[in-house]
């Protein structure tokens, strides 16, 4: 893995920080991070995204979705079965991943989420940017000056030698 050095870039930059301090730590991460529970990101709209991640075996009461700040955190927790009518029950082999999980993704400025639901084993969570009208582009006409402006500069008259 390679090491990069953005130290050159804190001191000719400013209000970059943040995003500085995301690669480092995702950097540091690489090697670490987890891969349960699997997911996947969608651009479904100019300014709509979805977040789809695998939680077979979860039901909606296991799951909790919590944006704070900028980061979306996801987290499953798998109650144990109680005993009650499956007391005789025996589980010779477990393949199947119930393990506890916590997700975080960082969301851009501007981006939020609208909705969540759960199909088919997958839980979707929509988000959208909603960038406000006053950060959006916008043109500038360029006007015409209604008539030139006359130089009041006086040229100077030549001397006689």
């Amino acid at each position: 893995m390679r090491a990069y050095d953005l130290s050159p870039l804190y001191r000719s930059t400013v209000g970059f920080d943040r995003l500085f301090s995301l690669l480092d730590q995702q950097a540091g991460l690489a090697g670490a991070a987890s891969t349960y529970p699997p997911y996947n990101i969608e651009r479904t709209g100019e300014n709509a995204y979805r977040i789809t991640i695998a939680v077979a075996g979860f039901a909606d009461e296991d799951l909790s979705i919590e944006t704070r700040e900028n980061t979306l955190t996801v987290r499953g927790s798998k109650e144990t079965a109680h005993k009650g009518a499956n007391e005789n029950r025996e589980t010779l082999y477990q393949g199947i991943a119930a393990r506890a999980f916590e997700r975080r993704f960082q969301l851009a400025d501007h981006v939020s989420a609208t909705g969540a639901a759960t199909q088919n084993g997958l839980l979707h969570i929509d988000l959208v940017r909603e960038v406000p009208e006053a950060q959006k582009p916008r043109t500038i006409a360029i006007n015409k000056p209604a008539k030139p402006v006359e130089s009041s500069v006086q040229p100077i008259a030549k001397q006689a030698a």
